[in-house]
């Protein structure tokens, strides 16, 4: 036998070994989101329940989880799940908009108004038509979650769309930019970890954003009133627990019901506390301060008026089905 021919069959037998190796270890998942880490922010713990519930289940799978944007920055996150570069992801789905324009509906003025009506939403046929397009794109739902949100200001409060009027508005999408626009508000686009810098040097007069990242941000520092969501939010916005179908394809069959379970699990754990972050960013507004006011129904029907002559008309003009997919949304009972 050939020198050639031994170093040959060593070599294979050699990588034999490795591969035996490589299938008894563990499948290793990456999930990547945006938030804090350890620090009780309520989207990193429901990705951490899907990680810690993986790992005890004993079916070979982990979940390494990257807060604070240490792998992906937030908006490549959507077309890493795409390309299967990424497992697991949190993020507002309206952050992929650009991608799929129909996305843009989770993140529109008025649309949910109150947890109640957004439990109700996640049972409809808009949240049906919203996970279809998702499912096409190569991704699936392992969680859902909506997020109430507020808008505050450095200036005065904000309850009328004549209160906007003039100031320098940091919004989170474009759906919100389009209402904030046509009630006389010049947009400011920066992200949300610059918010803070921009209102206290007055690049910015005023911010939408969720209500866990009024508190996270410390926006309570730079600003003197915040219209808190109470019973008539105009913001509301859907920030699922995302998995790549390239990546879930590759589990065998316990390892997906497994992941199954601990999104269920994790939805449910968010359910319970989606209304206490409106609760905990009042209570520490007023803390610090600030003036918290809440919106009528009469002053939440002049921002619908204003939403339906902006965002809405726009999405619908600019979306296929964008008109049936704000019409489902408005049909919740």
């Amino acid at each position: 036998m050939t020198n050639f021919r031994r170093g040959g069959i060593a070599l294979a037998l050699a990588g034999g070994l490795v591969a035996g190796s490589a299938l008894a270890a563990p499948t290793v998942l990456r999930a990547s989101h945006q938030f804090p880490g350890g620090k009780g922010d309520v989207r990193d713990e429901m990705v951490q329940i899907i990680a810690r519930d993986a790992k005890a289940a004993g079916v070979d799978l982990e979940v390494q989880v990257y807060p604070g944007a240490s792998l992906f920055k937030p908006n490549e996150q959507w077309n890493a799940l795409v390309n299967g570069q990424l497992d697991i992801s949190s993020f507002p789905l309206d952050y992929a908009s650009g991608k799929v324009r129909a996305f843009g509906a989770t993140l529109m003025p008025a649309l949910v108004r109150n947890h109640e009506r957004a439990a109700r939403v996640n049972e409809s046929q808009f949240m049906k038509d919203i996970k279809a397009k998702i499912d096409q794109a190569g991704v699936i739902v392992l969680a859902d979650a909506w997020l109430a949100g507020a808008i505050a200001s450095k200036k005065a409060c904000i309850r009328t769309p004549d209160d906007i009027r003039g100031l320098k508005v940091r919004s989170a999408g474009p759906t919100f930019a389009a209402m904030w626009q046509a009630a006389g508000a010049s947009i400011v686009s920066v992200p949300s970890n610059e918010v803070y810098n921009a209102l206290q040097t007055g690049v910015a007069d005023a911010t939408d954003t969720s209500s866990g990242s009024f508190v996270s941000f410390r926006i309570y520092e730079q600003v003197k009133c915040l219209t808190a969501p109470g019973s008539n939010a105009l913001w509301f916005m859907y920030e699922p627990v995302l998995m790549s179908k390239k990546s879930f394809s590759r589990l065998d069959k316990k390892q997906q019901g497994v992941l199954i379970a601990a999104g269920k699990k994790s939805q449910a754990y968010f359910a319970k506390e989606a209304k206490g972050l409106d609760d905990e960013m009042v209570k520490v507004f007023k803390e610090h301060k600030v003036e918290v006011v809440t919106l009528t129904p009469a002053e939440y029907d002049q921002w619908v008026k204003v939403a339906r002559e902006s965002s809405y008309a726009e999405f619908a003009k600019e979306v296929p089905d964008g008109q049936k997919l704000i019409d489902a949304a408005l049909g919740v009972k």
